[in-house]
């Protein structure tokens, strides 16, 4: 028998106002389009941001449907809308956050486990990492430096072309 183990490093900030100014602007931006969110059901609202290769930004929501597996997440919501509006573009960065009903919004959250599969096949597809920037509408903030760290042992397309 073997033991093997996964870590990786990401950076922990106490507040935006001690992030790079192009992370705090895009993780402003995110904080803010949580109002646009769909969220009738859970009352827990989603806003995703994206900074482009090409100096755009684009954002998602959270998406909720009253047939529950039909809603989709703003991770999700923002990567087809740069595939859609962007073909080709390359995504550096992505900041996430949420506000809530029910819980205060002074921490981070992570994606859901379909997103991270969709974070790593965007990295996959642009070949570059995507830096990941998670923080509640104040409190720490979370920068990953790629989408990979969120989900080891993740299954891709290589795993379908092999012989």
């Amino acid at each position: 028998m073997k033991t093997n183990s996964f870590e990786f490093v990401y950076d922990i900030y106490d507040s935006i106002e001690e992030l790079e100014k192009e992370d705090a602007a895009l993780l402003e931006v995110a904080r803010a389009v949580t109002e646009q969110a769909y969220a009738p059901y859970s009352r827990f609202f989603v806003g995703a941001t994206v900074k482009l290769d090409n100096g755009k930004m684009l954002s998602g929501t959270n998406q909720e449907n009253a047939s529950f597996p039909a809603g989709i997440c703003a991770e999700r919501t923002v990567l087809a809308a740069v595939s859609s509006v962007y073909p080709g573009a390359v995504i550096h960065a992505m900041a996430i956050s949420f506000s809530s009903a029910g819980a205060a919004s002074n921490h981070p959250i992570s994606p859901c486990g379909i997103c991270r599969q969709s974070l790593i096949e965007q990295e996959k597809r642009q070949q570059a990492p995507m830096r990941i920037i998670l923080g509640g509408q104040v409190g720490p903030v979370f920068v990953i430096h790629s989408a990979s760290h969120l989900l080891p042992f993740s299954f891709t397309g290589e795993e379908l072309n092999k012989d």
